[in-house]
């Protein structure tokens, strides 16, 4: 936990949601259960382990000590999460959390709910993904898989995009979404489909086809997605949906599968489509081993393929 003190008086605190702390990553040693996040006016601090009563009040007085020298007059705001077992416990340790509680992120407006638990809305490490689809959306017909709350479609509509083509299985997710489209004034060109994706590619396929498909889905959710043996299904059906010279961008969240798990599959699935790039994550979520950390891969249409 020391690191994590020492690092905590090196950030500063912006206007737009960030990672604060990110000891996931396995660069501070002894805070590797720690997460720190700030959706304003909210910290947000995880932890991945058994965390004692004793240690969440050292750190809670050590991140208020720091909030008192950066905003002496402005009362501290802090939920606590604690993420272990396969459970999660959400706790307000200070201040409150505004309802609507609406965060930004490169300009776009998101609804967030931090104490609804760990699918509170706005994923900070996809920061990337999302500002990549916002610029190289122009002109396009995008089609967003796993939806969730639609942050790839806001961003999309602002890149200038068509269209956009949501569709997950969570119909209150979705919900959201649609409320993060009209936070953006997007009362149009966007759709919301709250389907089974492996049971709609038919609709899917009407709508098409897809300049740019966003492929980020759970990576172990029974009933939904399980990497595992559904990233296959879902590679051999995507490139039918794809028009010529469509990108299409494959996400992985899984430190159990590294980057040539996805590699292979497309390799084995999805031969016509050529690897391009992968995009970096956001700098604070550096990781000791890259290949534990959020995978997100750029493809395109071979040309022979196109011929």
């Amino acid at each position: 936990m020391q690191l994590f003190l020492q690092a905590l008086h090196n950030v500063t605190l912006g206007e737009e949601a960030q990672r604060v702390f990110h000891g996931r990553g396995g660069m501070y040693a002894g805070s590797e259960h720690l997460c720190l996040d700030w959706f304003p006016p909210v910290l947000l601090l995880t932890s991945f382990k058994a965390t004692s009563q004793e240690e969440v009040a050292q750190l809670t007085s050590a991140i208020g000590e720091h909030w008192n020298e950066l905003n002496p007059s402005e009362p501290l705001n802090l939920v606590f999460q604690h993420r272990c077992g396969g459970q999660t416990e959400t706790t307000l340790l200070q201040g409150e959390v505004p309802e609507p509680h609406v965060v930004t992120e490169n300009g776009a407006l998101f609804q967030i709910h931090l104490l609804r638990g760990q699918n509170h809305g706005l994923f900070l490490d996809m920061q990337a993904g999302r500002q990549w689809v916002k610029q190289h959306s122009q002109q396009r017909n995008v089609l967003n898989l796993f939806a969730y709350t639609c942050g790839f479609s806001v961003m999309a509509l602002q890149g200038g995009a068509d269209q956009v083509v949501n569709i997950d299985m969570s119909k209150g997710a979705l919900s959201i979404g649609k409320q993060n489209h009209l936070l953006n004034d997007f009362n149009h060109g966007a759709r919301f489909l709250g389907h089974d994706i492996f049971k709609s590619w038919g609709k899917l396929t009407k709508m098409g086809p897809y300049d740019l498909i966003v492929a980020d889905p759970p990576s172990n959710q029974r009933g939904s997605f399980v990497a595992t043996k559904d990233y296959a299904r879902l590679l051999k059906r995507l490139p039918s949906l794809l028009a010529q010279q469509g990108d299409l961008l494959l996400c992985l969240n899984a430190p159990e599968l590294d980057i040539d798990f996805l590699k292979e599959q497309v390799s084995q699935q999805s031969p016509q489509l050529e690897f391009i790039e992968q995009i970096d994550n956001p700098t604070v979520f550096a990781d000791v081993d890259p290949n534990k950390a959020l995978k997100v891969l750029l493809y395109r249409h071979k040309l022979s393929s196109l011929i």
